[in-house]
């Protein structure tokens, strides 16, 4: 398979036919790769599907490529979920991150929780955000994905609960009384019609007051089984269930 790169930053549309400067992140992965100009490879902008190209030129500070015909195929699951994750200390958040773009997940939102061990507030946070955007178009480029999940900015959990919210909203917790997989066979083929929020805690989960704001903005707690997983486990938990129950794999 050709080396496939995200291209929706350049500010030109992808169009059969017209040559592409490619961005200098793209540059730089096609020397990593040792690219040669004739080489084929894969280009997509997040707009849906892929063109194929072939590469014309690579210099040190340019390369070139022919774009080619349009690939309608697309590998998106058939439900859309929002992970609305606590933020994790360390490497976690960028793992996580990536994992949950693999497992098919359509957007994240960052949340500053009580138990968080990171504090993100003003330019921090904005680099942060931009960080993990980056790490989502790496992601969709090896999983073969052509729709870039967003990455929101960070946000305040009891301000973010505060704002009305659509579909089905998952509080998953430990202490809930019905399973994910129990909620989402009583409820397949509204979540396959809807959208899906999964709220996950920080290390050390959420604060008991932080769960029942959640429960009274219109959450429903949903566990994942006697075991108590890690936060950078539980998303995708939940996304890989969801996937197994709701026919995205």
């Amino acid at each position: 398979m050709p080396p496939r790169f995200f291209v929706g930053n350049t500010g030109a549309a992808l169009a059969a036919g017209t040559d592409l400067e490619l961005p200098e992140a793209v540059l730089r992965h096609a020397h990593v790769l040792r690219l040669a100009p004739g080489d084929a490879i894969t280009l997509f902008d997040g707009r849906g599907g892929s063109h194929d190209a072939t590469l014309l030129e690579l210099g040190k500070r340019h390369a070139l490529a022919r774009v080619g015909e349009h690939d309608t195929t697309e590998t998106e699951p058939p439900f859309r979920i929002t992970l609305a994750q606590g933020l994790a200390g360390g490497d976690k958040m960028d793992w996580l991150i990536e994992k949950a773009v693999e497992l098919g997940v359509a957007a994240i939102q960052p949340l500053q929780a009580a138990r968080s061990v990171v504090r993100l507030s003003g330019e921090r946070a904005q680099k942060r955000q931009a960080h993990w955007q980056a790490l989502v178009e790496a992601a969709c480029e090896q999983c073969g994905r052509n729709r870039l999940p967003a990455v929101a900015p960070v946000a305040n959990l009891d301000t973010w609960l505060r704002a009305k919210g659509e579909g089905a909203r998952l509080l998953v917790s430990p202490r809930a009384d019905q399973s994910l997989p129990a909620y989402a066979a009583a409820h397949r083929e509204a979540l396959l019609a809807g959208s899906v929020t999964l709220l996950i805690g920080p290390e050390g989960g959420l604060a008991p007051e932080e769960e029942d704001a959640a429960l009274h903005a219109g959450f429903t707690a949903v566990s994942l089984g006697p075991r108590i997983l890690r936060t950078e486990t539980a998303g995708l938990a939940c996304l890989a269930t969801l996937n197994a129950l709701l026919g995205g794999f």
